[in-house]
């Protein structure tokens, strides 16, 4: 029996409070059953050497765990990332850039932060899905100081992860399922069902492709369920993407 008595294609619950923070130009607190981080855009003036002089924006992205998001405590990153953070801030990164178009929106560049409060399972797919609902939440805000000339948020994305537990396909994979996992995937994916990322890993042995496609089909299922959600907040907030 899964966590709270979940059906093998049902996601865990999920919730995105927005405008948390004070500083922030955008801000989403997302959990995803005990899973919570804590998602902010901030948009600062200027962009990377290779866009100078260019008129074009950019968008870039951080993620940490907090000391206390694990059972026993979590050192902070130093001077030197840990290899799963680095891997993990760049898979955020790409993600939002592959739904944007940064093309005169005039060289300002949106900082995403994610930091994992508790960990319990697709930390970082929950940290793209809320990033997602920060940036448009920063750049809406940007748009109607007339910092920026257009939005660059094309379409929505968001992300969700899956995985074979007991020769069973699952979505949404907790902790201990993700543990005892015999293969485990996250996918990412834009609103008109287009592909941004799939990560796929037989952790205790290969993946069959009819196995795959299951997967597949799990996660599209999940991730259009993650983007109506994020559609109904920022409808709230007055933004259509």
């Amino acid at each position: 029996m899964r966590d709270n008595g979940r059906k093998t294609d049902e996601l865990r619950p999920l919730d995105i409070e927005v405008n948390i923070l004070k500083n922030a130009q955008g801000s989403a607190l997302i959990s995803t059953g005990n899973t919570l981080v804590l998602c902010t855009a901030m948009l600062e003036d200027g962009v990377p050497p290779f866009l100078a002089e260019t008129g074009d924006g950019w968008l870039t992205a951080e993620y940490s765990m907090m000391p206390a998001s694990t059972p026993h405590r979590k050192k902070r990153d130093g001077a030197k990332q840990d290899g799963r953070s680095v891997e993990i801030q760049r898979l955020i990164g790409r993600s939002l850039r592959s739904v944007c178009d940064f093309k005169g929106m005039g060289e300002y560049t949106v900082y995403i932060d994610c930091d994992v409060l508790n960990a319990d399972g697709g930390t970082r797919t929950a940290s793209i899905s809320g990033a997602f609902v920060a940036a448009a939440l920063c750049i809406d805000k940007a748009m109607k100081r007339g910092l920026i000339k257009k939005s660059p948020l094309k379409k929505h994305i968001a992300a969700v992860s899956a995985g074979i537990v007991g020769d069973v396909p699952m979505l949404d994979l907790c902790y201990t399922e993700d543990s005892g996992a015999q293969a485990d995937m996250n996918m990412i994916a834009a609103d008109d069902g287009n592909i941004g990322e799939i990560q796929i890993c037989g952790e205790k042995r290969t993946v069959t492709e009819k196995e795959f496609m299951k997967l597949m089909a799990l996660c599209k299922k999940g991730i259009r369920e993650i983007i109506t959600s994020q559609k109904e907040i920022l409808k709230e907030e007055g933004i259509i993407i």
